[in-house]
């Protein structure tokens, strides 16, 4: 054990002493844990960070303005309009596809775990 820990665990063993734990917001209910099973042991100190800081991860953010386009496909009326907002959604869902590629995780393979997913949820 280094030095930090060790004077951690003293710090926290002094405070439980002294009473100082006792009366702490969430006490006896289950920690909120995020689920970081599907990113890369690597990444998910950064992704913390981020998350904390608000800012999403590039493939969240790209997923976000795929449906946000989608939703906007759907409803438009003008044919020269909805040619263009189609033209954004097929770039950013090849972008999202490649870096889901890079990362491990094909189309295919997600399309498939999110049906999954879906049937587990029922």
């Amino acid at each position: 054990m280094d030095i930090v820990a060790v004077i951690a665990e003293n710090k926290i063993r002094e405070a439980i002493k002294k009473g100082e734990l006792q009366n702490l917001s969430g006490k006896g209910k289950p920690l909120k844990l995020d689920d970081l099973s599907g990113v890369p042991e690597e990444l998910r100190a950064s992704y913390i960070i981020l998350k904390n800081h608000g800012v999403l991860p590039p493939e969240l953010e790209l997923e976000r303005e795929i449906v946000t386009l989608k939703k906007l496909v759907n409803c438009c009326y003008h044919d020269e309009e909805k040619t263009a907002l189609q033209k954004k959604l097929n770039e950013k869902m090849l972008r999202f596809n490649l870096l889901m590629e890079k990362r491990g995780m094909s189309a295919a393979l997600r399309f498939y775990k999110d049906k999954i997913d879906r049937k587990l949820e029922k």
